[in-house]
């Protein structure tokens, strides 16, 4: 570290700071005093200093420090932990644990990341090859997101290329070598196994919905199977296959239908053929979610626009919403009024053509949700008496661009702020210009940010409040969003979650339930804890707690755990873990002052051991992804060589810089330096029988 002092005045004015101190000593100590000359000058020299150094410091002096650290080369080995590794990969943990070793002693900065979890060293003995899904491109990014800015040469990845997660690696660019180490075999078991089941995720009541199973088997040519469907042990279908080929591949079609509601269990199942290596992949399980109807969602645009596919593709997403479009540039015949809507999105309307302005009027007469998505031939004006929620004063019919920037005060739906910072990097909207106003009860989503200057002007409101909820995007572009959110992180996810949240609170039902409990969501991984959220709400719906809840759980046999728990604000969370996969009722009460409350509900644990699915290495994948970083694509075999070069090929290390300008004044020891002078001078004052 080096420091050095910068003056913001004439550095000759430490001329009058001294002059300053010795002025001020000198009229304090001038009279002969009782202890003595060298006592007085002794004295008058402490309290000179520090005059001095307190006018020193109002000139404002800097100090510039300038750090140099140096970062050394760095290295990740990137470990496949999932099951389908986990006899090579064991085998190779010995090896890894000493290239570690060896590497570190080298001079190289050794970190080890697996799937979805950071290992440290020692590596042998805290790997565990557990993972029930491989996504190899997602551990590479977070190594990329970890390391962005480090001097990162080499990530060296160990796996068998089975990727049954996410998309390929080999598809991906990376600031950093990718070198391969491929383990497994890539001749392919004899096996017959469900490769997939394709079913709809929910299916309505008393309907016949279809459920396709897609059958695949290796080198067992000249045998059969029985296929068979079954819902709670009860045999519905069966069907015969014939292995024709060493090579085998079948879709089998079922019909099945239920008269029951709720999350139905049902099961595929592979009769055994003598030969075959594992029967634990002859089994797959399917939930299905019965229900009487979809919730119903009406999206009404000016004209054909990309915002309309975007809305429709994440509206979809969702199976309990059913959505209609009308364009009225091609059709303007009125909304069939005999189709009651839970909730209707208008794109640019009401609008400047008038096309559809009254219907708008009859939705809000009928208390019907509306979100209202302004574009450039919107009826402002109008907008402003119909929504409700926000006022716009336009200028002129005036257009900014503006990005959008979340309001973390904003609490009523949990959205994660360091995710939604992503929206400020995000192509801009199309907004009015003029000066913005929301009415009470409304609160703001996202602000809009114009360039890097962020301002306090709405661009996504929500009002829930009253007898009708509204919500309001003052903008178009939503298109662009998504398009740009896939090119900046392969994903569509941070918009979309925004967009699906607020449509699902403006459609729900009012729920004027006081006692409330659900899991926080409706499928859950194979042992997974399930967690519970707990809402007890007065007469006036405000929160309250300390109230005991009882909760039954049922799983398909009828086998019932009880628990009890205390409702607290610290806590309004409850845990169950050691479930078994399959279909789950529970039933939760409590007593208030108005009696006793009961809820019951439904959830579903899944036992989807992808790893079964593919048991067969790739090493194309392995040689195509190491050819595109530049890195080396290895064997067990040669990875002490392919280590010996990286430690003579070892890139030299980075040296980073940093700057920092302080206030001299801000220094802490400085204020201790002037109190122990003042302090001292005190001291043998009192000490001489001074005042």
């Amino acid at each position: 570290m080096r420091s050095e002092l910068i003056f913001q005045t004439p550095y000759w004015f430490i001329v009058f700071c001294l002059v300053a101190g010795a002025a001020y000593a000198f009229m304090l100590y001038q009279p002969a005093a009782a202890w003595g000359k060298k006592w007085n000058y002794a004295l008058a020299l402490l309290r000179g200093l520090t005059v001095g150094m307190i006018c020193f410091l109002l000139l404002g002096p800097l100090v510039r420090k300038t750090e140099t650290s140096v970062d050394k080369a760095k290295i990740v080995f990137a470990i496949d932990n999932s099951e389908s590794v986990k006899g090579p990969g064991s085998a190779m943990m010995k090896q890894v644990a000493n290239a570690v070793k060896d590497l570190e002693s080298s001079g190289f900065e050794v970190s080890v990341q697996t799937l979805g979890k950071d290992s440290r060293s020692p590596v042998a003995d805290s790997i565990r090859f557990d993972a029930k899904k491989t996504d190899l491109s997602e551990m590479l990014q977070t190594v990329k997101t970890n390391f962005e800015g480090r001097n990162l040469t080499d990530v060296i990845l160990l796996s068998d290329g089975i990727v049954n997660q996410g998309i390929s690696p080999a598809y991906n660019r990376f600031p950093f070598r990718v070198n391969t180490l491929a383990v497994g075999d890539t001749v392919p078991d004899l096996d017959i196994r469900i490769k997939d089941v394709i079913s709809n995720r929910i299916a309505y009541l008393g309907n016949e919905f279809p459920v396709r199973a897609e059958i695949a088997a290796n080198g067992l040519a000249g045998k059969s199977t029985t296929i068979t469907l079954k819902q709670n042990g009860r045999v519905i279908s069966s069907q015969q296959a014939m292995i024709d080929k060493p090579s085998f591949f079948k879709a089998v079609d079922f019909k099945a239908s239920s008269s029951q509601k709720g999350v139905q269990h049902y099961t595929l199942e592979l009769s055994g053929v003598a030969g075959e290596t594992s029967p634990k992949n002859n089994r797959k399980d399917v939930y299905i979610d019965i229900i009487d109807g979809r919730q119903k969602i009406l999206l009404m645009a000016l004209a054909p626009h990309p915002d309309i596919k975007s809305i429709r593709s994440l509206i979809e997403a969702n199976d309990n919403y059913e959505l209609d479009i009308k364009i009225l540039s091609i059709s303007n015949t009125p909304v069939a009024t005999a189709k009651p809507y839970d909730l209707i999105i208008l794109h640019q309307i009401p609008n400047v053509l008038g096309m559809g302005n009254a219907q708008v009027r009859s939705f809000i007469e009928s208390k019907t949700p509306l979100f209202f998505i302004l574009g450039n031939q919107s009826a402002v004006q109008l907008a402003n008496s119909l929504n409700r929620s926000l006022t716009i004063n336009a200028t002129n019919n005036q257009v900014d661009k503006v990005t959008a920037r979340f309001n973390p005060a904003f609490q009523q739906l949990n959205f994660d702020p360091e995710q939604l910072k992503l929206l400020e990097r995000l192509p801009p909207l199309s907004v009015p210009f003029g000066d913005y106003n929301i009415s009470s009860g409304t609160e703001t989503i996202l602000f809009q940010k114009v360039g890097t200057l962020n301002t306090s002007k709405p661009l996504l409101v929500l009002n829930t409040n009253g007898g009708q909820k509204t919500a309001v995007l003052a903008g178009e572009g939503i298109w662009q969003w998504r398009q740009e959110e896939f090119a900046q992180t392969n994903k569509q996810e941070v918009v979309d979650n925004l967009f699906q949240k607020l449509i699902q609170v403006l459609s729900v039902r009012e729920d004027k339930r006081k006692f409330r409990v659900y899991p926080v969501r409706s499928e859950f991984e194979a042992g997974e804890q399930v967690v519970f959220q707990t809402e007890i709400y007065n007469d006036i719906y405000e929160p309250i707690f300390g109230q005991e809840v009882k909760l039954d759980v049922t799983n398909e046999k009828g086998v019932t755990k009880q628990f009890t728990y205390t409702h607290s604000k610290e806590n309004p969370r409850f845990n169950v873990s050691g479930l078994a996969d399959g279909v789950y009722r529970f039933a939760a009460s409590t007593s208030l002052r108005s009696g006793q409350e009961k809820v019951n509900g439904q959830f579903v644990i899944s036992n989807a051991d992808l790893e079964l699915n593919n048991t067969t290495a790739d090493f194309g994948m392995m040689r195509e992804l190491a050819s595109r970083s530049g890195g080396t694509f290895t064997t067990p075999a040669a990875f002490a060589d392919f280590i010996s070069k990286l430690k003579e090929n070892r890139p030299a290390d980075r040296l980073d810089s940093s700057e920092e300008m302080v206030e001299i004044i801000y220094m802490k020891w400085l204020f201790f330096l002037l109190v122990l002078l003042l302090g001292a001078e005190w001291g043998l004052r009192k000490y001489h029988g001074g005042y």
